[in-house]
Parts: C-alpha cells; structure tokens; sequence
C-alpha cells in the first residue's frame, strides 16, 4: 500500500492509501525517502494562490482565461516536486538498474513510486551523496536556469533578491560564475546563510534603500545583473531599480496577483532595462541545444559531489511524513526560523 498527502482544500493536508499494483516488465517500484517542501509554489496551492487555482491555462494558445472552469481545483493529489527514493523492486525486464539504487526526480508527496527503468537509470544519485541532497534536483535546476538566463560574466556585480532556499542556491552559484555577489532579504538568519555560503556583501533591504546602497558599492554604477527570486513584485521593482543602465533583470520568483509596488514608468523606462523572465519549464532557446531540464538535474548533483555546492547545509528542518500539516503551517505563519523543509520516510 501507498500513502499519498494531498492537499485536501486550502491549508488543509489529508492523506489516502492507495493499494500498490503489480509491475510491467520495464517498471520499477521507489520507496521514497524524503520529499522536499517548496516555500514558493507549493505554498501558492496550500494558500489557494496559484492562478491555475482561479483561471484555466489554455495550453494551445499558452494563455490564462478567467472561466468558471480551473485549471485545477481541490483537492490537490499530485503536487511536490522534490524527491529521492530507493528501488525496492523491479520488473522483469530491467537490466540497468537494481534494488537499491538511490533515484532522484519528481514524483509527488507519496511513499511508493512506479515508473520505468528509463526514468530511474537516468536519475542515479551518486554513491558518494547523502540520500537527502538528492531532494534538490529540481529546486536546483531552477536556480542553474536562472544563473543561464542571467548571463554572468567574471568581475560582474550580481544583486540577488530574495534569500529562501531557491535565493540561497542562486547566489552560490553566482559565486562559481565569478561575481561579486549581493545577496538581499528582509530576514537577517537568512542572510546570514547567505554569507555563510558566499555572499560578498548582504543587505537588509529592510533597513536602508538597497538601490543606493547598490550604486554605492558599484561606484554608481549599478549591478550589471539582478535576480529576483522570491516572487515580490516590491522586490522585483528594487531590483530593476539597483540595475546599472541597460543591465539585465531576471523575474525567476513566481509571482502572484496584481503586481503591487512595481513602476515601470520610472527606472525601468528611463534606464533601459532587460527584463527577462527564467522558468523551468524552458531554457534560453540559444542555449537549448545543449541544455535540457536533465542536464539541468545532474549539474547540481554533481556540483554537490564536488563540493562546488552545499544544499544540504539549507536543510534546517527535517519532520516525518505523517507530520507535514506542521510543516506547511510553519512555512505559512513563519513560526520558526526556516529554509528547508524535508519530510521523511526513511
């Protein structure tokens, strides 16, 4: 039997036991280990704020309409997307992998995962990997997304906004591309995190005009490139406005509602910038040819195996599966001091 959490209507987590069937051939059976929270869109389906929630996504045209029908609707059962498991069984035609193998991927709040061998031998965490760091292939791959579609080049000033988990892994990477790096948040624990991990400079955007505070440090010039990643729309228009003239701004956050605090008729239009958005579900088409989302999965698998990032040392909070409601209220309210969640199986 399988137990999968589902979301059962806004802030309310359920789960269901699903009985196991029978593999095929090529298939093979995960026991999840852990599965990762994410604090920017799980949190917009736990708090009924995801626009797939209120609209429909019109697939054909790649357009969001207001109709009585949504796109989805409670309750949620496949959501999550940071996972790691071990094969515990396997079909009789698998050749490639064994019981044992640690696989890392996206399957969803859930004990039990089937899926083909093709899928599992393509996502072998490396041995020399804790099981657990396996939960940030996908988290990963979107800050590794958004460090490509920023275009950073060595001796450049980079303004990061936002210091979650997502924040935290885009400015370690930014570090390895040879930046100078300022990382932003309005939580001090988070920022020091931050330097923890490799900031040069931090700021409490909080406690001063971070944009001034910018043009300060780069002599007036501005950061050649800033990353909004925390899905503010007040944080975003921060960072166009500590961009340096025609630099580039990258939207990575996953921004929700109306886009209060946001004026484009000020730094954006006067000073020329480059907005371009940074989401998953694509790569910059001049990098494609060479870049997808796997790729993408093994470059932070084999960034921690080298040492070159340390994601594990973002897991602030490890809680049982069966416990995840005190986990999402902990995120939600912001109880404690917290970056990542993991739910546990093991």
């Amino acid at each position: 039997m399988s137990k999968l959490m589902i979301l059962k209507e806004a802030k309310t987590i359920d789960y269901e036991v699903v009985e196991e069937r029978a593999l095929l051939g090529n298939e093979v059976r995960i026991k999840t280990l852990y599965t990762g929270i994410s604090a920017g869109t799980e949190l917009a389906s736990y708090r009924g704020s995801n626009p797939f929630l209120s609209k429909k996504w019109d697939t054909a045209n790649r357009i969001f309409e207001k109709e009585a029908e949504t796109s989805w609707s409670y309750p949620l059962k496949q959501w999550g997307y940071e996972e790691v498991g071990e094969i515990v069984e396997i079909g009789s035609e698998v050749k490639e992998v064994a019981v044992g193998d640690v696989i890392f991927g996206t399957w969803g709040h859930k004990s039990i995962h089937i899926t083909d061998e093709s899928f599992a031998k393509d996502r072998k965490l490396h041995k020399e990997l804790d099981p657990i760091c396996g939960i940030f292939s996908h988290i990963g791959a979107i800050g590794i997304n958004a460090i490509l579609d920023a275009n950073i080049h060595v001796g450049e000033t980079v303004a990061i906004f936002g210091q979650g988990v997502p924040g935290q892994i885009v400015t370690q990477l930014a570090k390895l591309n040879g930046a100078r790096v300022i990382a932003i948040d309005l939580d001090d624990t988070r920022l020091s995190y931050a330097k923890k991990f490799g900031a040069d400079i931090i700021i409490n955007s909080g406690k001063c005009d971070t944009a001034k505070e910018i043009k300060e440090i780069t002599k007036g010039l501005g950061a050649d490139v800033a990353i909004e990643i925390s899905g503010s729309s007040r944080a975003l228009h921060e960072a166009i406005r500590c961009t340096a003239y025609s630099g580039r701004v990258v939207a990575s956050g996953f921004f929700q509602g109306e886009a209060a605090g946001l004026f484009l008729g000020e730094e954006f239009h006067h000073n020329r910038i480059q907005l371009v958005c940074s989401q998953i579900s694509g790569v910059d088409p001049a990098l494609s040819y060479r870049w997808n989302r796997l790729r993408l999965n093994h470059t932070v698998m084999d960034l921690q195996k080298e040492g070159k990032l340390n994601l594990k040392g973002l897991i602030t909070h490890v809680i049982p599966f069966e416990e995840a409601a005190k986990a999402y209220e902990m995120l939600d309210k912001g109880t404690e001091e917290v970056l990542q969640i993991v739910l546990s199986l093991a």
